[in-house]
């Protein structure tokens, strides 16, 4: 079994950290460098940052905050937000990113991950995918915008993969914020037709949730928000409880 990776997420609106609960009632929690630095620190393997109201509001990510954590932080980082075309991919890559992500604008034009991965490479693209009630959505970052696409989620799976994605970040909506665990189901369902690594995310709000997928082998990494930002869970108390259970985590 490969490494299994931890991975702090952090949703950006207007340059600040903000947590919501199923997609909603945001509340600040700092700084985006910042707060990159003190997980770095902590031990996190990857971050992954969304610019949640930029598919939203038809705009690209703010590049000033990417760049002041790539000077802050030497582990791989992953930004999302309007990126509708390559030159916005690549103003964010250049701005010190290490990978980007697209949900929205992959939805409304799939062509745009084929470019993605034929120009910067695989490696580089993650699809994120947001799913409530076996139905993706697209705009998640605005309730007010939020729609179903009424795509199958599997059917999607296969045709990013197929397209050229790198990854897939697996977001369950019901789950966010709520911390009752991930959604096993929804990923045991997409762990059949998976060829790419799968981050898990929505839901984790203990150790055992972490457990729970990579004992499994339901995914490649687990992603949260929520128990990280409180505090109620820290990046080297969950990596020793995870080594006690024999799951292989990088130290």
């Amino acid at each position: 079994m490969l490494t299994k990776r931890i991975v702090p997420c952090l949703d950006v609106r207007n340059g600040r950290v903000v947590k919501g609960v199923k997609f909603e009632n945001h509340i600040d929690a700092g700084d985006p460098a910042e707060l990159a630095e003190i997980y770095s620190d902590a031990g996190a393997d990857e971050l992954v940052f969304y610019d949640i109201t930029a598919s939203p509001d038809g705009r690209e990510v703010d590049l000033k905050w990417v760049e002041k954590v790539a000077r802050k932080i030497s582990i791989p980082f992953c930004v999302a937000g309007g990126i509708r075309s390559f030159e916005a991919a690549r103003r964010v890559l250049n701005a010190g990113a290490d990978k980007i992500s697209i949900n929205t604008p992959a939805l409304e034009n799939p062509d745009l991950i084929d470019k993605l991965s034929q120009k910067l490479g695989a490696q580089c693209v993650v699809i994120g995918v947001d799913v409530r009630d076996d139905a993706i959505f697209r705009n998640t970052g605005n309730p007010e915008k939020t729609a179903n696409t009424n795509r199958s989620v599997l059917e999607w799976i296969v045709e990013v993969q197929n397209r050229g994605a790198g990854e897939i970040v697996l977001n369950s909506m019901k789950n966010d914020g709520v911390k009752n665990g991930f959604d096993l189901e929804l990923l045991r369902a997409v762990k059949k037709v998976a060829k790419v690594p799968i981050v898990a995310s929505g839901g984790a709000g203990s150790p055992e949730h972490f457990a729970e997928i990579f004992i499994e082998n339901l995914a490649d990494a687990g992603l949260a928000a929520s128990i990280f930002h409180s505090g109620d869970v820290k990046i080297p108390d969950l990596k020793s409880f995870l080594k006690s259970r024999k799951i292989p985590i990088r130290l």
